[in-house]
């Protein structure tokens, strides 16, 4: 989906910075900045615009403090408060709290996220498996630039409603020099329901005597993916309005890069496991030990500083990323599955497998099976830096190519099987049975799940101080399947990895 991004304001007025002390060294970094000391913030009020989710209105700020300087780029404390919402009620509320210092020889985070989204987004079990029809979820207010009017369904078809309540804590400590353990604990909240037409149709009524393409409101009879998924016995429903998923987690990490955002050198791989169980009590049923579940996690970071210019600064850093997510037991919710798992919660979403953190300029959550793996390369050339006042910044440039790819698919007949207590034998007949052409909806070669889904775009980096970092990346689809407009547009906080 097109989402246009406006933010109010230049960095330079915006990231105003306020100092509780003055800067008494002179000391350079590595890259020829006079070094940080005190506490420093950026704020950034921002507006965005969004096809269905209409205007967002928000602020967001990053409060750091570097003490002396003596560990600068490093801080020692890092709080970020995020609070923004739309007209269509999807909404950004966040706490994060990081620190290396709190807890002596230990970096501790604490993660505190409240996520409404009146429109989250569902395209399908099993990546190309399931087809995407572009033209039923695309309107037009004039249907001459339609692709089809007569296939037009509705705005919402491949979307339902999801809340989301994160609330996380994680540790990590020494086991000698650059290897860590680590641990967390902590609780994901899903409410799950199918989207609010009424809501999202507001003060326009929809009018049964004109045809549904001809106006904006949306049918209130109609019925989306997410809800057929349920009718043919793809979703249970003891998962169908989600639940309340406690989790413990632990595992290993090696790190030796120069620093944690925008990294110019060194390596970062972690293994973990992560134990999630299942209450869904809260919507009437009992807990449900069927989901409780166990994922292993790993991923590779490598940094390679690929020219500096005659002052020593780095320039150009080639960065890559491969990762994999497998559930090895118990089962997992579907609504789990595109939440990606990780040792510190360092972002907002951790969404995947597509979108803007994971394969950028593919669908959003185009990829949900039972385990996946995914891959980002890119350059990072960093096209100049300047000082405004106090304050340091820079301008970055960053080619990219994104894949990602099935490892554990759905056996949907299996699915069907167990969630109709085998009243259907197949999915085929799951489907045909509700009147539904099972061609419009699943391929008939499971060939194609295991297809790789690959992107490619350019991202434009503007940052303070090195650890405040306005992103902005534009990636386009190899395969229509993923995205048939071509072309999806971010706008975030930070490096992707």
């Amino acid at each position: 989906m097109k989402r246009v991004y406006c933010i109010l304001g230049a960095l330079i007025i915006l990231a105003g910075s306020a100092s509780a002390k003055k800067e008494k060294k002179v000391e350079v970094d590595s890259l020829g900045n006079k070094i940080k000391t005190g506490w420093n913030f950026g704020i950034l009020p921002s507006v965005a615009y969004d096809a269905d989710y209409g205007f967002q209105g928000g602020v967001l700020t990053n409060i750091y403090d570097y003490g002396d300087g003596r560990q600068y780029p490093e801080y020692i404390h890092s709080l970020y408060f995020e609070a923004a919402y739309t007209t269509k009620h999807h909404g950004i509320f966040r706490f994060n709290y990081d620190s290396k210092y709190l807890i002596p020889n230990h970096r501790l985070t604490l993660d505190a996220t409240y996520l409404p989204d009146a429109m989250c987004d569902f395209y399908g079990f099993n990546g190309y498996q399931a087809v995407y029809q572009h033209g039923w979820n695309h309107w037009n207010k004039n249907p001459m630039k339609m692709t089809d009017t007569t296939e037009y369904l509705s705005r919402v078809y491949y979307k339902y409603k999801r809340d989301l309540i994160r609330v996380a804590g994680d540790i990590e400590g020494t086991i000698y020099n650059d290897l860590k353990w680590n641990a967390g604990i902590g609780v994901l909240g899903y409410i799950i329901d199918d989207c609010d037409i009424n809501m999202l149709n507001g003060k326009n009524t929809y009018d049964p005597s004109v045809p549904h393409y001809a106006q904006k409101p949306l049918d209130p009879n109609v019925d989306g993916l997410y809800e057929k998924y349920k009718q043919w016995g793809l979703i249970d429903a003891d998962e169908a309005n989600g639940g309340w998923h406690p989790y413990l987690r632990g595992g290993i990490t090696y790190d030796t890069r120069d620093k944690r955002q925008g990294p110019n050198s060194g390596i970062y791989a972690d293994a973990f496991l992560t134990y999630s169980a299942a209450f869904n009590a809260a919507y009437g049923r009992q807990a449900t030990a069927g989901y409780n579940h166990l994922q292993f996690n790993a991923t590779f970071r490598h940094y390679v500083p690929c020219y500096k210019d005659k002052n020593g600064i780095n320039r150009i850093t080639f960065a890559y990323r491969v990762g994999i997510q497998n559930n090895i037991a118990g089962k997992s919710p579907f609504y789990m599955n595109n939440y990606l798992n990780t040792l510190f919660i360092q972002r907002v979403y951790y969404e995947g497998l597509g979108g803007g953190n994971s394969v950028r300029g593919m669908l959003a959550n185009r990829i949900l099976a039972n385990g996946f793996l995914y891959a980002n390369v890119e350059f990072r050339f960093r096209v100049v830096n300047f000082d405004i006042g106090r304050q340091h910044f820079f301008i970055g440039l960053n080619p990219f190519f994104d894949l990602g790819m099935i490892t554990q698919p759905y056996d949907l007949d299996e699915l069907v099987n167990m969630h109709t207590g085998g009243f259907y034998p197949t999915l085929q007949a799951s489907v045909a049975a509700t009147g539904d052409d099972y061609s419009k909806f699943f391929t008939t070669s499971t060939k194609d799940i295991y297809i790789p889904h690959m992107t490619a775009g350019l991202g434009l980096k503007i940052g303070m101080n090195e650890n405040f970092v306005l992103s902005a990346d534009w990636g386009m689809p190899i395969n229509k399947q993923d995205n048939a407009k071509w072309a999806n547009f971010y706008v975030k906080m930070g490096y992707l990895f």
